[in-house]
């Protein structure tokens, strides 16, 4: 067995070869993808959107800026970034095609078609030149990645200096009793909700335990700084349940 074969990760709370932990993901994608903006809708009781516009406040999109969104899924991020900044230039990748064709499916898509690519691509090995953006956006999805520190090195390597990384994830709320009531709903109606809506239980099993697997906040901005990053802040959404982390390529 090869060195990198005996290498493992978890995929939620299993653990499993790095090798295939992508694919596994892939699958999950592949499967949730024409429910995807549905189902983020009722699980947060649209509170997503909320976040995502605290995003887009702190992140200040400008005019002419090139924007990377990785794992950009259906195109959330690059739809809200385009409408505060016209004439910006917006690239959605994402490992899973599906996700990608429902997110030009979207009227947003259409209307901003000559600013927006769309891109099948690996957050480990971006098919981008060095200093090629301005801002790099990944929302909800660097958890899903095999190995963090490899995403944010590249995140690094594609950002032009003075570049931005912004990052939204779910998080840890800082209080037990809190924490605990959330992972109850969480544990217990998502999975649920899942298999009602969607079909498929398993996947939105893998969510829950996916962002509990996930470093908290504090630990999460150790790795952004440990890729080169510098000025890195956070700011916690709705007590901590999702948190914006903040970089520059200085």
């Amino acid at each position: 067995m090869s060195e990198d074969s005996a290498k493992t990760t978890h995929f939620g709370f299993q653990t499993v070869a790095e090798e295939d932990k992508a694919g596994m993901v892939h699958g999950v994608f592949t499967r949730v993808a024409s429910k995807y903006d549905l189902m983020n809708d009722l699980m947060s009781g649209g509170v997503h959107r909320l976040w995502k516009d605290a995003m887009m406040d702190w992140l200040a999109p400008r005019p002419g800026q090139k924007l990377l969104d990785v794992a950009g899924g259906t195109g959330d991020i690059s739809f809200r970034f385009l409408k505060r900044a016209p004439t910006a230039q917006a690239t959605v990748l994402d490992m899973t095609e599906s996700m990608l064709v429902e997110g030009r499916h979207r009227a947003e898509a259409e209307q901003m078609a000559d600013s927006l690519d769309w891109v099948v691509g690996d957050a480990m090995a971006l098919p981008f030149a060095d200093n090629s953006f301005d801002v790099y956006t990944i929302s909800f999805g660097i958890r899903n990645v095999t190995r963090i520190p490899d995403a944010l090195a590249e995140a690094y390597r594609v950002l032009r200096p003075g570049g931005r990384l912004m990052v939204l994830e779910f998080s840890r709320i800082p209080n037990d009793g809190l924490q605990w009531a959330y992972d109850r709903y969480s544990f217990n109606v998502i999975p649920v909700m899942g298999q009602i809506v969607a079909n498929d239980r398993d996947s939105y099993q893998y969510l829950v335990e996916s962002i509990r697997k996930f470093p908290d906040q504090e630990s999460f901005a150790t790795l952004i700084r440990q890729a080169g990053f510098g000025q890195v802040k956070y700011r916690n959404l709705t007590l901590g349940i999702a948190a914006l982390h903040s970089g520059w390529k200085l």
